[in-house]
């Protein structure tokens, strides 16, 4: 059931990351190049450019989707008492 009650936690936080993210890589690549960031869809674009710009990218949106969603937990738990995921990792 704790389940079910955190999906629009999950949701919300993960739309507003999405949008943090998005701003974020644009003004930080914005800070080094002029030019907008390249797409694997554009045919001339260096591998170079390309690579970097998808590293950066992906960087930020996991390390703002992580935050996100650890918020959204606290907050959930915050809320009910109860915390939708585990409380540690499993030992290995």
């Amino acid at each position: 059931m704790t389940k079910i009650l955190f999906i629009p936690f999950s949701v919300t936080g993960g739309v507003f990351a999405g949008l943090i993210g998005k701003r974020t890589f644009e003004r930080l690549w914005g800070a080094f190049e002029d030019e907008d960031p390249p797409d694997p869809k554009h045919r001339d674009v260096s591998w170079q450019k390309l690579l970097a710009a998808l590293v950066l990218e992906g960087a930020i949106f996991r390390a703002v989707r992580g935050l996100a969603d650890h918020g959204s937990r606290r907050a959930f738990s915050r809320l009910t008492g109860r915390w939708p995921g585990e409380k540690r990792p499993e030992p290995t």
